[in-house]
Order: structure tokens, then sequence, then C-alpha cells
């Protein structure tokens, strides 16, 4: 009698079992994002344990280019990646055939025009060299930027697509060479000036002050390049995108990267509709845990004709106090 109770109590639990096995799968409960460093990397860190309450876990696969996240999204190796902006996943899918859709905007980084052998753009030799990058949308910012400070003109239309054939006037002759975006930080040393991508210009060290130049807040490139979270087309409805989104999209991201109050003209990161943004990072010393990286920002919190205040906050533990001019 006992061994019958038992091989009953032994199938009652396979079955419970091989039903159990009908739900969620691990698979299922993984989102696997794949991002730049700088900061993508780190916004998506500020989401992992708002995940983990709602049973998912948050893998993070960083990349130091901009072919292969799209290449792993496509292909089924990533649920997402999140590192580009709308322009370039157009061209992305044009040239390629791939199926990618934004689900999402998130933050605007600043484009900015740094120094090379030349620190000082109205005073640049005939000649001189530039570094662009060499993909068509980032080509085109580059430009724009470039033709903001008078140092080209463009032909008329060119806007967002525009390469250096569009360049009508170059008074000094400048000597534009397209490279890889993921290079030039390492190229600048061997150029008179460089346009660096934001995310690229952070991983390298640089602040955003740092910049000659950088793209206006009314610029078309702050209404055209905001960074977009993508999936494959086909996946925008699904359980996890729907949680990964809403996490990038929550409280606890703005109030992680959020400026409030009047910011730097050069040193701001432009906010899309949700008021999301990437604040430039600097190398400091927290007084509390001992970090050594901290996110930066400027507010005009007294009158007009006076300095305005620096804030450092700690990226390992949130600490912010004020910073001397």
């Amino acid at each position: 009698m006992k061994k019958k109770i038992l091989s009953v109590l032994l199938a009652a639990t396979l079955v419970v079992s091989l039903f159990a096995g009908c739900g969620k799968s691990k698979k299922d409960n993984i989102i696997k994002v794949g991002a730049s460093p700088t900061p993508h990397a780190e916004i998506l860190k500020v989401i992992e344990d708002k995940l983990k309450d709602k049973g998912y876990t948050l893998e993070i696969v960083e990349y130091n280019d901009y072919i292969l996240p799209n290449n792993a999204t496509e292909n089924g190796e990533l649920d997402a990646n999140y590192f580009q902006h709308q322009p370039y996943l157009d061209n992305f899918n044009e040239k390629n055939g791939t199926h990618l859709v934004s689900v999402a905007s998130v933050h605007f980084e600043p484009f900015g025009i740094y120094a090379g052998k030349s620190n000082d753009l109205k005073n640049l030799k005939e000649g001189a060299s530039v570094a662009v990058p060499n993909d068509t949308t980032n080509e085109a910012r580059a430009l724009l930027l470039l033709e903001a400070e008078g140092l080209i003109k463009l032909k008329d239309g060119a806007g967002i697509t525009a390469t250096k054939n569009d360049v009508v006037e170059n008074p000094l002759n400048l000597d534009i060479k397209e490279l890889e975006a993921a290079q030039i930080p390492r190229a600048v040393k061997d150029v008179d000036i460089a346009c660096i991508n934001g995310n690229y210009a952070a991983e390298a060290g640089y602040k955003v002050s740092d910049a000659l130049a950088t793209e206006s807040v009314e610029s078309l490139a702050a209404k055209t390049y905001t960074n977009i979270l993508v999936v494959k087309e086909g996946n925008e409805n699904s359980e996890k995108i729907k949680a990964l989104k809403e996490a990038l999209l929550s409280d606890e991201v703005k109030d992680q990267y959020e400026v409030k109050g009047e910011t730097n003209p050069k040193a701001e990161v432009i906010v899309t509709d949700n008021k999301n943004v990437a604040l430039p990072t600097t190398t400091i010393t927290c007084y509390k845990c001992g970090g050594t990286k901290g996110y930066w920002w400027t507010v005009q919190t007294r009158s007009a004709d006076e300095a305005p205040t620096n804030f450092i906050r700690c990226a390992k533990c949130g600490n912010t106090w004020r910073s001397s001019n």
C-alpha cells in the first residue's frame, strides 16, 4: 500500500514538473542588451535592480563599434541594443537589409570638435586636417557642426545626409579625413581637430567642456540624434521589451541623469521629451565611498553676472556635492 501511495505521489510530482516547464523558460527571464560602454551601459546598470524586481535578469554586453550590436540584435543574439540614433538605424537597415526598429527615445549626446594639433578654431591654418566619422549619419553631423562654426559651407538641402562631397565652400581648404568613429579619439594627435561622438569622447576621457565647439540646443542634431532603444521588428511588444522600456524611462534613470536648473551652454546634455540625460563624467575621489568616477553638471544658482556652480555626483554611491569653480 505504501508503495502504491509513493508511486502516485511521484507521478503527481512529475506531472506538476512537466506543467511547470511549460511556463517561462530561464531564457525568457533574461534580457540581453548590447550597448556602448559610456554612457549607455552605465545607464542600463541603473535599472538592473528594477528589472530584477520584475523577475528579469539584465545582461549588458558592451561593444566598441556600431555594427556588431545591430547584427547581433538582428540574428537574435541580443534582445535589444542601446547605442545609436534613428538616422544611423535607418541607414543601417537600408544598407544591410536588417529589420530593426526603435521602441523608445532615451537621451541625446552632444557631438563635439576636439583639439588635436590645433586648439583654436579661429586660427586654423590653411590645409588643416579634420577627422570626421566615416558612416553617413555621423559624418553629416560632423559636417553640420563644422558649418555652424563657419569653417565650411554645405550645399542647400544637404542636411543630415551630407557627405564631404556636399561641401561647396572650404575657405581654408581643410583636409577632411573620414575615419571609423571609434578610432577617432586615438587619431586626435595626428590631426589638427577631430569631430567625436559623445560616447566615444567620454570613453576617451574627454569632458564636454574640453570641446572647442559642441552642437547647440537648437541645432538640427538636437532634434534628430536622440539615442534610442532598438529591437528586431516583431519583438516590440514582448513582455521583456515592455519591461526594459518601462525601466529605462523610469524615475530611477531620471534621478540619476536628469539635470535640474539651467545648464552650462557648452556642457549640456540635451534632454528628450522624457527628460532623460547622460551627464559628462570626470575623475573624482568621493569622500563617502572612495569612488573615482563622477558625473558633473553646472547650474546658475547665483545672479547672472556671477560664476555658475559646479555639482559632482559619485557614480558609485550617488553622493552629490558642490565643487569649486
